[in-house]
């Protein structure tokens, strides 16, 4: 187990040797244009102010939680071995702070490479698409670094799974509040923008007139590069705590700890794949940038397919095992294959959409949120058939094994995370090259390369999208196998029985109990978080509508007339900051409530109907915001009217109704269904042995 573990290390050291040269060959690109330079400063100034705002908050409520954890977990100090509570607050101090620098680094290079991409553009597509790509993938190899890097750490140092689990909770409760916050912030920014910019003025996406654009290419980086860095560092750590969990106490029994190398060497494995198909990755120069994406995808999926089929050989790991994970990363490529389906622009959903357009708004939101609903079964019976097929794969080899195969199915689908990574953050790198052409008033040649790239951003983005939700998916419910292993140890040592959870039975009052509450907390989750963004949003619009009313020549764009941007950067900070922890403390607030009241029985209920529920608003969310974003900009490439026209308007009007559906509520929905199965985990000798029924 040692050696897999200094494995691990060793390769995890290795992507951050990789992501430190590709951040230097972003950096040595040529760069010359003032006012791109200009622009560009202003975003990076905006994405810093913002983040060190957010992280000050954040280390407080970290603080506080760091305290609550030393006192009571995994038991109550005073009636525990002190040294236990030590270690879990240290181990969930470490997830925070992690989480936080996976973040801190996929905003610092955001805000590099866009301005990269853009000037590339005045050349061609080859060098543009490269700049954007290799700064996603900065972000990639230092996220999946990082999360292997930290797991490591805690489990050769501590040899306790129960620290793994503080360690992924403190990953967890930082990226929650972190999408969340970032979430608002973006959505804010874009909504505003948007509805004040293109629907009353008829003014471009990115015109330098409008007071928001600045705080919208500030949000690209707050919300969809830290914020998403956060989030699929949480998914990656959650997923390697739960196999663990489970790994070591089947481990525990035979003392050769195979199962968890198994977990070590095929995430190590999965990292190895990552960088060798990020090095891999080209582009011709009239290549098309959404195959060139997806194709670094497969290639990845394959070499991670070889290389894990020759350590189950060499090292004599279970090939039910190996099969279980195999299934999860093929259904998760098959996930984001569907996502795809519902949201490129040259599929046939997007494009019912955009002439639905042509009749109203109300006909785009109809009509979006029917094809969203659709996506979602594909996605639901994907994340289904890969957990049965995974129990059922591992269910022979012994008690334990079947939900050990779930957790491993998990982690075989975000073995690839590091290309997913790299491929998410491109998108909203080359969303801020394209407003950085047009204000920076780089031609129209330039215009049409990033338009090409921001549109291959947006249909691999809800890929990606739906391959992390899937994820979680597989991941929460081995993170449930894993409050089970919990739950029986706590037992086991307290003289209740070795098997002392074996399910959970929905005709049990309490189980019923938790489950309807817990159907309900992703509903209030995503209703908090897009409140948020539309109380925000008006306060925004209401400055646009000030400042060109009061700021002579601003709307007719005389020359030296510039907007305040950093008014509306300052509304979408401090209402971001207002917002992101009302919602992230509910759910956790009532996870807790549940298991006072019900104890683990109503726990178990809680965490499936979590699970179901939020899965299948995550899936709907993303998708539909994604089919909007791809329909309005079918619509601007000079379909259904084009720019300016009916169809343009309505279809602006469902992107802004789909923005805080894809990019606040729907990916933050996972990150709330990680947190409250690791609360539901950490807190599981306390209902076990404390509950009002």
């Amino acid at each position: 187990m040692e050696k897999f573990i200094c494995f691990s290390l060793v390769v995890s050291v290795a992507s951050f040797l990789f992501a430190g040269w590709l951040y230097s060959w972003v950096k040595k690109q040529p760069s010359s244009n003032k006012r791109v330079a200009e622009v560009g400063q202003l975003i990076r100034n905006g994405a810093n102010t913002f983040l060190r705002k957010e992280y000050t908050v954040l280390a407080r409520f970290a603080g506080v939680v760091a305290i609550l954890i030393l006192l009571f977990l995994p038991s109550p100090i005073w009636k525990s071995n002190w040294t236990e509570n030590i270690i879990m607050a240290a181990s969930y101090i470490a997830g925070t702070f992690f989480s936080a620098i996976a973040g801190k680094i996929g905003m610092q290079i955001s805000t590099i490479a866009n301005v990269k991409a853009a000037e590339a553009a005045q050349k061609g597509i080859k060098t543009s698409f490269l700049a954007g790509f290799r700064g996603g993938a900065v972000m990639g190899m230092a996220v999946v670094g990082a999360s292997l890097l930290g797991v490591s750490a805690v489990m050769l140092l501590t040899k306790d799974t129960t620290s793994l689990l503080g360690f992924s909770f403190g990953a967890s409760s930082l990226a929650l509040f972190a999408k969340a916050g970032g979430g608002i912030f973006t959505k804010t920014a874009d909504v505003s923008a948007d509805l004040a910019g293109k629907v009353e003025l008829g003014i471009p996406e990115d015109d330098p007139r409008n007071p928001a654009v600045i705080a919208d290419n500030v949000g690209d980086n707050v919300g969809d590069c830290a914020g998403m860095g956060a989030d699929l560092f949480d998914s990656n750590v959650a997923s390697l705590a739960a196999a663990l969990v489970m790994g070591f106490a089947l481990d525990k029994a035979t003392g050769n700890y195979l199962n968890t190398a198994m977990v070590f060497c095929f995430g190590a494995l999965g990292l190895l794949a990552s960088i060798i198909g990020v090095a891999t990755a080209r582009i011709g120069k009239i290549g098309n940038p959404t195959k060139a994406l997806n194709s670094s995808t497969y290639v990845t999926t394959g070499i991670y397919i070889a290389l894990t089929t020759v350590a189950t050989y060499l090292f004599d790991f279970q090939w039910r095992i190996w099969a279980a994970c195999i299934v999860g990363l093929l259904v998760g490529v098959v996930i984001g294959i569907t996502s795809d389906y519902f949201t490129d622009d040259s599929k046939k959903p997007v494009r019912f959409v955009a002439k639905a357009s042509r009749s109203g708004p109300a006909f785009t939101i109809l009509s979006g949120v029917s094809y969203g609903m659709l996506s979602v079964l594909p996605a639901m019976i994907g994340i289904a058939v890969a957990s049965l097929a995974a129990y059922k794969l591992c269910e022979p080899i012994g008690d334990g094994y079947a939900m050990f195969g779930i957790s491993m199915s998990a982690v075989g689908m975000l073995s690839i995370v590091g290309m997913i990574v790299s491929n998410d953050a491109y998108g909203p790198i080359v969303d801020n090259a394209r407003g950085l052409v047009e204000m920076g008033g780089l031609g129209e040649k330039a215009l049409e390369v990033t338009d090409e790239l921001d549109s291959a951003g947006n249909t691999v983005k809800a890929v990606t999208k739906g391959f992390s939700i899937a994820a979680a998916g597989l991941t929460v419910i081995a993170l449930l196998g894993a409050f089970m292993s919990e739950v029986n140890e706590a037992a086991e040592a307290l003289g209740l029985g070795a098997n002392y959870l074996k399910g959970f039975d929905i005709m049990n009052p309490m189980v019923f109990f938790g489950m309807i509450v817990g159907a309900a907390i992703p509903v209030v989750f995503s209703a908090m978080l897009m409140l948020g963004v539309d109380r925000n949003a008006q306060r925004m619009i209401a400055e646009i509508h000030r400042q060109f009313k009061e700021i002579a020549g601003l709307k007719e764009g005389r020359e030296g007339v510039v907007p305040e941007y950093d008014k509306c950067i300052e509304i979408a900070t401090i209402g971001a900051i207002r917002e992101l922890i009302p919602a992230g403390l509910m759910a956790i607030i009532a996870t807790i409530t549940v298991g006072f009241i019900g104890g683990v029985q109503a726990i178990g209920g809680y965490l499936g109907g979590n699970i179901v529920s939020g899965l299948l608003f995550a899936i709907f969310m993303s998708n539909a915001g994604g089919l909007w974003d791809n329909a309005k900009k079918h619509v601007e490439a000079g379909n259904e009217g084009g720019k300016g026209s009916e169809a343009h308007k309505s279809a602006v009007v469902g992107d802004t109704v789909g923005d805080p559906f894809k990019d606040t509520a729907g990916p933050s929905i996972n990150t709330q269904i990680t947190v409250v199965s690791l609360v539901s985990s950490l807190m599981s000798v306390i209902f076990l042995t404390f509950s009002i029924f």
